[in-house]
């Protein structure tokens, strides 16, 4: 087999030219090529166009590059994780394009397929669709999506052998694969290089074909940002009774995926006898609790919120394109996020609010219009004391007809033949509450 080169970070830097297109791999700091980024940072190539699922943290992997004022353009799915790409979104400094996370992670895999482009559910009826072509597909809206390609990507592997084979360790893939096929010049980080052979071919992610080079370089903590360690839970008497309310909807054999805030309290209640499944779509099945020791991302996996989990017996992972695959599919069995608003005909919006950029849709998009259940846990009303459950949804919609149950401290709404429908109240609420509280119309089947 062929050699890959083996070169240094700053080789690496100097493949990108001024107005490049830079693919980067990562979920938020794990699986994320820093040092490539950072090599790159010293550098004085300018007008770069950097596309991943965000642009790192303040200061640390692509959000270097933007400090320096190196992007001129920037493609993901949340940017919100990075206070300084919401500012130069802002203030006009840096031009942004926002794609839900699993069609950002298809159109990559389509551009490193030959594919130029493709028509997803994802998206349709929202702001996101709009100005793209669309078609209605056995009876589905769907949006065309152009398939995505770079001029250099860098990529985060665990191991390479010396043929530029690839292996990635837990939730790493995540958009590293799908990267390593579609750019002109590939480099892989990597923590180890070993020998030709060394790698058992059954056990190899990324073939050496994709690979123009190799860089070796060492993880270290303050590679992981904010997921270096363990988090601390926002817990209070109302949270955890919306948590529990979730909990009692799920059945023997569900695979589910838990949204960020309210519906990550559902893991603890969940018991091995259960038998329930957690999907997280950064590319992991069989989501364990966070670490008992407060480790992080060195040694443990994380989830959709960049928080390390463990790992059950039977689980598996794999990268984002497939993991979106599995939700676009219908293999998620139920999805419980949370919620800014939902209206009486069934509609979610939960991502963006009037006056600010539209940066973080994240997976939300892929999740409402993919998974079989969808189940929204919000509060009953605004700091102002607004109803969010409302005739009509007034902020950007997430998607269309998807809530099937909605649960808030007050109340328990599922909808019933379309119909939004108070089913039960929650503990301390009255009916008289409720009633004032919510500005949409209702029908009541209390037991």
């Amino acid at each position: 087999m062929n050699k890959v080169p083996v070169i240094t970070a700053k080789e690496a830097a100097a493949l990108v030219k001024d107005g490049d297109i830079l693919l980067g791999g990562g979920f938020g700091m794990t699986g994320n090529p820093v040092s490539l980024l950072h090599a790159l940072a010293e550098t004085g190539t300018k007008n770069l166009t950097f596309i991943g699922n965000n642009v790192g943290e303040p200061g640390i992997g692509g959000g270097r590059l933007l400090n320096n004022g190196q992007l001129t353009k920037m493609i993901g799915s949340f940017f919100t994780s990075n206070p300084d790409a919401v500012k130069a979104a802002q203030e006009g400094k840096v031009e942004y394009e926002l794609l839900p996370q699993g069609t950002l992670a298809e159109a990559i895999r389509a551009g490193g397929a030959g594919i130029g482009g493709f028509f997803t559910p994802t998206s349709a009826g929202t702001k996101l669709a709009e100005e793209r072509e669309t078609k209605v597909i056995d009876g589905v809206e769907q949006v065309f999506i152009k398939s995505i390609k770079g001029n250099v990507a860098f990529i985060r592997a665990w191991k390479a052998d010396t043929a530029g084979n690839l292996q990635y360790r837990m939730t790493e893939q995540n958009f590293n694969r799908a990267m390593a096929t579609a750019a002109k010049i590939v480099v892989a980080e990597v923590q180890e290089i070993v020998q030709e052979g060394e790698l058992d071919p059954n056990q190899i992610h990324t073939p050496g074909c994709f690979v123009n080079y190799l860089v070796e370089r060492k993880l270290i903590a303050e590679d992981l940002g904010s997921s270096a360690s363990g988090s601390a839970k926002k817990v209070d008497d109302k949270r955890l009774n919306m948590a529990k309310r979730a909990f009692k909807e799920l059945q023997n054999g569900d695979i589910v995926n838990l949204g960020i805030g309210i519906p990550t309290l559902v893991a603890d209640f969940i018991k091995p006898e259960d038998g329930i499944v957690l999907h997280t779509e950064n590319g992991m099945l069989g989501v364990g609790p966070e670490p008992k020791d407060g480790g992080g991302a060195m040694d443990y996996p994380v989830n959709a919120g960049k928080i390390p989990v463990t790992a059950l017996p039977g689980s598996s992972y794999f990268d984002s394109a497939e993991s979106f695959a599995m939700i676009r599919g219908k293999h998620v069995d139920v999805a419980i996020m949370g919620g800014l608003e939902i209206d009486e005909a069934g509609n979610l919006a939960n991502w963006a609010v009037p006056g600010k950029p539209l940066l973080g849709v994240g997976g939300a998009m892929d999740l409402a219009s993919g998974a079989k259940r969808l189940i929204v846990t919000l509060s009953h009303t605004d700091r102002k004391g607004n109803s969010k459950i409302v005739p009509t949804c007034t902020l950007p919609l997430t998607a269309n007809n998807c809530v099937d149950m909605c649960i808030t401290e007050l109340a328990v709404f599922r909808y019933i033949n379309s119909k939004l429908t108070l089913i039960e109240l929650m503990p301390g609420a009255t009916l008289e509450e409720v009633r004032a509280k919510t500005e949409a119309s209702f029908d009541e089947k209390l037991t």
